[in-house]
């Protein structure tokens, strides 16, 4: 070899090498590196940043943007978000509350929540800003603004890859762990003919006296559409909605993506023949096109009230079929044979519009991935969101994780992952899993005596949140063990086959129960008579929101995973028991609910969970080698109901207790836990057992 091919070569090495340790090769010293890297400053971002903060990891927040949540500054375009901010329940628990506030990030902030800021039930959007805001700066999160990443890459192999982030200016950023956190913000677009003359929900103006007497048509049947035909409901002469798929009802398909009831009016004016409606078709067999009369002239404007509009040509909804091939180079040059309705002449669109506007939402922004980071095209939502593995994890793209909005292909049109009451759960759920893989911290584990287990799961299905707003993708895992369990709270189901890696917690040869809430799948009339199940023999008919514990004896495997029943959040279990939904969505009746859940547990522990008072411990103490569980491990363990004088002594001379514990006055109080769970015969539990 020559000695310029050799030196070549030697060259060539020596770049990979210090690209793959993050060096510049040109010697710059614009690289910053940090462990973590979260890319966007959203409700996303910030909840991951609190969640880094609190761990004391090394982090950046990198923002595009002048401030936190600039996404909420312009969209909704007229200005009403639709989260729910109830601030009235009734209850003082904070924890169940959360289920009725859909804007608040977590934090160890009680006083840290949306209603500082907005009182309102759907609060303006100009109000989320300034909590994101406020949320940054009383947490003092490391955020910086102005950062507008333009390529990221890939560095190292695939079993240590790190990033590398470059923004406008040539700084880099090299991270460890990237997460993405952007949202949606791309419009959605379809490419048709005239698809040029159409306006987007990006842009259109939101003044509706400039609709005033104006023929509308819009593109989509999502919220978006509909905020935007409401808004001018008032001004229009007539709107039409047009998409593939009709108006799924967010009310009946309890799937908070779809359309709200703050946004349909549209659908009295429909159904009560005021000229307005729906119509379904796809979108990539139309066309729009303005019309030529016959000597060969646009058609313009026509009068109206006797006054002439402003000279603005008005556009004809046609189908790319009926196009011939001068007429389909050119959206103009279309004569009344290339329409719908000279062929049919009751077609639903043949009158012309003033304008086409679309709203057809927004895709993940890919362009900044370079092939070497790009995580794949989800299959879910027409391949507007990334594919990431079921603990959020880019498919192929080994420490980027995908957090928020953009994360929601795991439960597109199941749950609540695309929106913020969802996803500030999921994201608590990655840093957990990033806690166990960098850090070897295990998921957060509560040891309970299994004599306790009934009441924790009746204070979980009663107050918590997190499975509450992600239910069928969010549960609550109880690993048993013997005499005991360890109860992990909101891991995501859909990683149950992983779940020893990723939260570093095993499965014994007891097996574990997983607590998931879940609507029915029984297809029911929403507000039609026997929409609801009360008899708690039928419970599994539930339709509404309710409990359902799954019992496995072993920890079931990937494949069982892609072969449960259609439907399911799980595989199909040894045992599985429905507490049978309720009105007030209240489970803490003794015979509708304690009573079968302790019956469903007895039957997979093999073990009598029933309480008793500590006169009662006391006999069977005495007369049974073996007296119940609950007396084991509470009143034996001087944790049973407040006893007597009596019962201590004869409970020493018994031999029972040690000499030394009757001289110990007994403590009347009941942990807080209890208390909300509803249990009146347990006190002073142990959870270091």
């Amino acid at each position: 070899m020559s000695p310029i091919r050799h030196l070549f070569w030697l060259l060539c090495v020596l770049n990979l090498v210090l690209a793959s340790s993050g060096s510049d090769p040109h010697g710059s010293n614009d690289t910053l590196r940090h462990e973590y890297c979260v890319l966007g400053a959203g409700p996303a971002g910030l909840q991951m940043g609190y969640f880094l903060s609190r761990s004391q990891r090394d982090y950046i927040i990198l923002e595009r943007n002048s401030g936190a949540g600039s996404f909420f500054n312009k969209y909704p375009r007229h200005r009403k978000l639709i989260s729910i901010n109830k601030i009235y329940t009734g209850r003082r628990n904070r924890e169940f509350n959360l289920r009725h506030d859909w804007n608040s990030l977590l934090s160890d902030r009680p006083d840290l929540l949306f209603q500082r800021i907005s009182r309102e039930l759907y609060p303006n959007a100009d109000d989320y800003p300034r909590y994101l805001s406020l949320f940054e700066q009383e947490l003092g999160l490391k955020v910086k603004y102005g950062v507008d990443i333009g390529r990221i890459k890939a560095l190292g192999f695939r079993g240590d890859r790190g990033y590398i982030l470059t923004d406008q200016n040539g700084v880099r950023y090299q991270c460890r762990v990237l997460l993405v956190a952007t949202g949606l913000w791309v419009p959605q677009q379809v490419d048709f003919l005239g698809s040029d003359l159409v306006e987007g929900y990006e842009s259109i103006p939101t003044d509706p006296e400039e609709f005033k007497d104006q023929a509308v048509l819009i593109l989509g049947k999502g919220n978006s559409a509909f905020e935007t035909a409401q808004s001018i409901l008032g001004r229009a002469s007539r709107i039409h909605l047009y998409s593939p798929s009709p108006v799924r009802l967010a009310w009946q398909t309890h799937y908070v993506g779809d359309l709200r009831a703050v946004n349909n009016e549209l659908l009295d004016t429909y159904q009560l023949k005021s000229l307005d409606g729906l119509v379904e078709g796809r979108l990539d067999d139309i066309a729009i096109v303005r019309r030529v009369n016959n000597e060969g002239k646009r058609r313009t404007g026509r009068k109206r009230s006797g006054k002439s509009l402003k000279a603005k040509e008005q556009l004809y909804f046609t189908l790319s079929e009926l196009l011939d091939n001068q007429s389909s180079k050119k959206s103009s040059n279309v004569t009344a044979r290339n329409l719908p309705g000279y062929h049919t002449d009751n077609f639903s669109l043949r009158q012309p519009y003033d304008r086409v506007i679309r709203c057809l939402g927004f895709r993940f922004n890919f362009s900044i991935f370079d092939g070497s980071a790009q995580p794949p095209q989800s299959s879910a939502a027409r391949g507007r969101l990334p594919g990431v593995t079921a603990w959020y994890e880019g498919r192929g793209t080994p420490n980027l994780f995908v957090l928020g909005t953009a994360a929601h292909s795991r439960d597109y049109r199941l749950s609540a992952g695309g929106f913020i009451h969802g996803f500030r759960y999921t994201v608590q759920a990655v840093h957990k899993v990033l806690e166990q893989r960098y850090h070897n911290i295990a998921w957060p584990a509560t040891k309970l005596p299994i004599s306790q287990l009934q009441s924790w799961i009746l204070k979980r299905v009663n107050e918590a949140s997190g499975p509450y707003q992600m239910f069928a993708l969010l549960g609550d895992i109880i690993l048993l063990r013997g005499s005991h369990c360890e109860y992990l709270e909101e891991f995501p189901i859909q990683a149950l086959s992983q779940m020893p890696a990723l939260s570093g917690r095993h499965v014994s040869e007891q097996g574990l129960l997983v607590l998931v809430m879940q609507y029915g799948l029984n297809h029911t009339d929403t507000l039609g008579p026997g929409r609801a199940e009360s008899e708690w023999t039928k419970a599994w008919r539930s339709n509404f929101l309710h409990p359902v514990l799954y019992y496995y004896k072993t920890l079931p495997t990937e494949k069982d995973m892609r072969l449960r029943p259609a439907g399911w959040p799980l595989p199909r279990p040894e045992a599985v028991h429905h507490m049978v939904e309720d009105f007030l969505t209240e489970w803490d009746q003794p015979i509708s609910h304690s009573q079968p859940l302790r019956h469903f547990l007895e039957h997979c522990l093999q073990t009598d969970l029933r309480p008793f008072y500590a006169e009662s411990c006391f006999l069977m103490s005495l007369t049974s080698r073996n007296p119940p569980v609950f007396c084991r491990q509470g009143y034996l363990k001087k944790q049973g109901i407040l006893g007597n004088s009596h019962l201590w002594r004869h409970a020493r001379e018994a031999g029972l207790m040690p000499d030394h514990q009757g001289d110990v006055s007994p403590d009347t109080s009941v942990p807080e836990y209890l208390t909300h769970a509803g249990a009146a015969v347990v006190s002073r539990i142990n959870f270091d057992l």
